[in-house]
């Protein structure tokens, strides 16, 4: 088979990565189609080299659609949803594939107008989008982009090499880009968890995107602590992160339900800031962005509602890492779905049935 990714945003390569090596693997052929107007390729180029792929670059989603009417894929995986289905759809099959399993109405909206198959997550999430879509065809998988960390080829960075001590426990910071608590957090604050390793892995549109200038300088006070290593704008991926990480503090983000997966404390930031768009009479639309019923995870780990509170937080949770014990493995049957490293094997497998 011939199979094509459309990369919109490189951070899309997570989740499609363990699925192209199981392809590969397999002997199917694998492209990857990346957008010039989303992506800096001279600065994601060295990434895109490990994929060990051919690359091709297009301008926009008109210049996409002719490059897929000609190359006449048997699969287009998409991250997205895409206009020109109609069209693709006389010469291929295409997937949907969500690159996270976050709180967002978007993660189920993006479905209004179907692909020939969207792969899901947990139990509860394909419940919920059969509701909305039932004459669509879905079908639950599993999260590909844990794949490595579950079958062990992911083991993350050698913290020494970091600068930091592997005898310390690892808090993972990862906020995202909107809301985001990184705002809510003091410059000096790696000083105030001097007794730990800190990792932090942004959202990658904190370096791409201009308006996000101010949570670049943050990240440049705290990279200056000898216990804290800041992810690198090539540091596409969050499993090494994850890999490493003892507990995970992050706010309305996919991570949470990621993280939780591994049977690892997380601890909710509620300190987040609004933009201003989402403030005061304006936070009707924060509502109606980010919602209440989608994808409730109140009780998903430990909430803190001040930054102030959060060393206290941090220490109880990993002195009683079992506290969420079982609500971690709640949610992750209901919104990650399986655990065994096999979700990339299981959507080549489909993928191989249903090729005519």
């Amino acid at each position: 088979m011939n199979i094509i990714f459309d990369t919109l945003n490189i951070y899309y390569l997570p989740q499609y990565i363990p699925i192209s090596i199981a392809l590969k693997q397999a002997g199917h052929n694998c492209t990857f189609v990346c957008y010039q107007s989303k992506n800096d390729e001279q600065q994601f180029s060295s990434i895109l080299k490990q994929v060990n792929c051919p690359v091709k670059w297009v301008n926009d989603e008109a210049q996409a659609t002719n490059y897929y009417l000609q190359a006449k894929a048997d699969w287009i995986f998409f991250g997205n949803a895409f206009n020109e289905l109609s069209k693709i759809h006389q010469v291929s099959k295409t997937v949907q594939l969500g690159h996270g399993v976050g709180p967002k109405p978007s993660y189920y909206h993006k479905s209004r107008t179907p692909m020939t198959v969207r792969f899901i997550e947990g139990t509860k999430r394909l419940e919920k989008i059969k509701e909305l879509y039932p004459k669509d065809n879905f079908v639950q998988v599993g999260f590909s982009k844990l794949d490595p960390l579950f079958n062990g080829t992911e083991t993350g960075f050698n913290l020494t090499a970091l600068g930091l001590d592997p005898t310390k426990k690892t808090i993972l910071y990862a906020p995202t880009f909107n809301p985001s608590s990184l705002e809510r957090f003091p410059n000096d604050w790696p000083q105030d968890f001097a007794d730990y390793n800190i990792l932090i892995k942004p959202h990658t549109f904190t370096y791409t995107r201009q308006q996000y200038h101010k949570q670049r300088k943050k990240l440049a006070a705290w990279e200056k602590f000898n216990n804290t290593y800041v992810a690198k704008p090539e540091d596409i991926s969050l499993l090494p992160f994850m890999a490493n990480a003892d507990i995970l503090l992050s706010e309305a983000s996919s991570t949470l339900f990621e993280f939780v997966a591994l049977d690892k404390p997380v601890i909710v930031c509620d300190f987040y800031q609004l933009k201003w768009s989402y403030r005061g009479i304006f936070k009707y639309r924060f509502e109606k962005r980010f919602g209440k019923d989608n994808v409730i995870y109140q009780d998903i780990g430990c909430h803190v509602k001040s930054y102030k509170s959060l060393k206290h937080a941090v220490h109880d949770e990993l002195s009683n890492p079992k506290t969420y014990q079982e609500n971690r493995k709640t949610y992750t049957h209901e919104h990650i779905g399986p655990t065994d490293g096999k979700t990339s094997s299981r959507i080549v497998a489909y993928l191989e049935q249903f090729t005519e």
